[in-house]
């Protein structure tokens, strides 16, 4: 989820941009400013950043299991045709 006080902060950023017929209007604005934000926001398919890096660190500990099952399965392999190789040649 989007951090509230990163939400009011652009809102608060785009309400001090419009122009001053329209800030007339005061609070209401910013209201519907930060509502339209939240509303627009939440419909995107976004992670937070805790969420992010520890997706992050169980892919990367995900690869090395997989490089390391990889070696094992290459030298599995290796161990199998040298056997194989040696009875061929009893």
């Amino acid at each position: 989820m989007i951090d509230p006080k990163k939400i009011e902060q652009i809102a608060r950023q785009v309400h001090g941009s419009m122009p001053k017929s329209v800030l007339e209007f005061g609070e209401d604005v910013e209201k519907k400013i930060r509502q339209v934000l939240q509303s627009q926001l939440a419909r995107l398919d976004l992670v937070n950043r805790e969420t992010f890096d520890v997706q992050t660190q169980v892919l990367l500990r995900t690869r090395e299991q997989l490089a390391l099952l990889e070696q094992r399965i290459t030298g599995l392999e290796d161990k199998l045709n040298a056997a194989s190789t040696a009875k061929h040649e009893e």
